[in-house]
């Protein structure tokens, strides 16, 4: 057994595990982060990073394929996948550097192990003892007085059509290939699925995307997601919406998977499933607690994070809500401020942020014209292009069908969301998040002096539209 007791202990040391220990530790706690594999989790390794790389790199080689119309002329360039594959490794490697170094910064005792909750015991009147299991056999108990679980999750599979990890692979294999298939086809037309179908088109490969419902995306707006198919479509994806695969459409081979599609057997050399994620909640101890799941095994919290245990908390990931790593951030940090007394606000899921790093990228905040009228909301949307924007048409002068569009309640003329797809509007949301975060209104939005020439500018455009005030639209 641990010598301390601890003021906490997190079971899960990606980034919703990490960030809440450097929390605990700035309001002066003793923490101790639970991993058993390496600290950053998904995110940092199998996630958001090395994906962001791979698309930095489809980007260069995007730049360098259309050169020509920048005035550029290059020839005999080649794509290095080898060295795109090292460069990504490079990045994640640094920030793991970085997170090692924050955890001994902060004076956080990191276990390198599986944990697991314990009930009652000798050891604690009340559930939370962390057992954490070593790969050589041995084990240690880690008491506390309170416990985080940020514990993530995993990429989910077909029934019919388990990873094999060799041509049926997942998210955390495709990040893992030395060389690119020739073609490759994408089971699920979410977030994931269309930001690899994007940089593997980059990249040359033939993708084919296929979706079960009836559009991609259907967690943004249809107009933002009928946009990126065209993009798309226009690079080289080839796209099957509505399609319903079972069993009998599909056979896989030691180096090829036969599917089919609208009664044509199509082949391909890999395929990747990308249907979403499943919550990591199994073999966690959660039925040594009074913890409740959801029907899709995700643990249920309060507001605050706060389980049916009051001293156990659970953020990220496991608790399904936006599976997005800096809204498992903020739930880690609410939970921690909420657990140490510190009367935090607990998290409107409306304000937070929403990503898709394809080419062209798509942000989202809070809801979209179909969402609101579903909710009986009287909206109305008012849309600028990025075309009156010169920034926008110095970026890109063949691509300018992006756009920024704001919902608005017409009854209480507030703002209930906004929708951009066009260059680099995963940044420009950063500007809504804060203007949101403020309650503004469309007149300060569109009132605050923006840089000429800039992107943002159609975020000055939009607000002053929506008073008829515009400029340039």
């Amino acid at each position: 057994m641990s010598e301390e007791k601890y003021d906490l202990v997190i079971l899960g040391g990606g980034t919703a595990g990490y960030v809440s220990a450097i929390r605990a530790s700035q309001l002066g706690k003793k923490v101790a982060l639970v991993e058993k594999s390496l600290l950053g989790g998904t995110c940092l390794h199998k996630g958001c990073i090395p994906t962001k790389a791979l698309l930095k790199s489809a980007e260069v080689m995007r730049t360098i394929t259309n050169a020509t119309d920048y005035g550029v002329d290059v020839e005999g360039f080649k794509l290095n996948f080898a060295r795109i594959q090292e460069r990504k490794n490079e990045v994640v490697n640094q920030m793991f550097s970085g997170v090692n170094h924050l955890m001994e910064h902060n004076s956080i005792d990191v276990f390198n192990g599986t944990g697991r909750i314990l009930g009652p015991s000798i050891f604690s009147p009340q559930s939370g003892t962390i057992s954490v299991e070593y790969e050589d056999g041995e084990s240690e108990l880690i008491p506390n007085n309170n416990v985080l679980i940020t514990t993530g999750s995993q990429p989910m599979s077909l029934s019919f059509l388990p990873f094999d990890h060799k041509v049926v692979l997942s998210s955390d294999d495709i990040l893992q290939l030395e060389q690119l298939p020739n073609n490759l086809a994408i089971i699920g037309g979410g977030v994931i699925g269309l930001e690899f179908a994007s940089l593997m088109t980059d990249f040359g490969v033939d993708v084919t995307v296929i979706e079960a419902g009836p559009r991609i995306l259907p967690t943004e707006s249809k107009i933002v997601a009928k946009t990126l198919r065209k993009e798309l479509t226009d690079r080289g994806v080839t796209f099957y919406e509505n399609i319903q695969l079972s069993e009998s459409d599909i056979t896989v081979d030691e180096d090829r998977i036969i599917i089919t599609l609208n009664g044509e057997a199509v082949q391909f050399e890999k395929t990747l499933i990308s249907i979403g994620r499943l919550p990591n909640t199994e073999d966690i101890g959660l039925n040594n607690t009074k913890i409740k799941l959801t029907d899709k095994k995700h643990i249920s919290v309060n507001e605050y994070q706060q389980t049916d245990d009051k001293h156990i908390y659970a953020a990220g990931d496991c608790i399904g809500k936006l599976q997005l790593a800096h809204v498992g951030s903020k739930e880690g940090v609410i939970a921690i401020e909420h657990m140490f007394d510190q009367s935090p606000l607990p998290i409107d899921y409306n304000k937070m942020p929403k990503c898709v790093y394809t080419q062209p990228e798509v942000a989202s905040i809070g809801l979209n014209i179909d969402q609101a009228k579903s909710e009986n909301i009287k909206a109305k949307s008012i849309k600028v292009p990025f075309k009156a924007i010169g920034k926008a048409v110095i970026e890109n002068t063949s691509n300018q069908s992006g756009f920024c569009e704001v919902i608005i309640d017409q009854e209480q003329d507030t703002v209930l969301g906004l929708n951009m797809i066009g260059p680099h509007v995963t940044e420009l949301i950063n500007e809504i998040s804060l203007f949101q975060f403020m309650n503004g209104s469309t007149l300060e939005l569109g009132l605050t002096t923006h840089a000429h020439p800039s992107l943002s500018e159609v975020l000055m455009e939009l607000g002053l539209k929506v008073e008829n005030r515009s400029i340039h639209v």
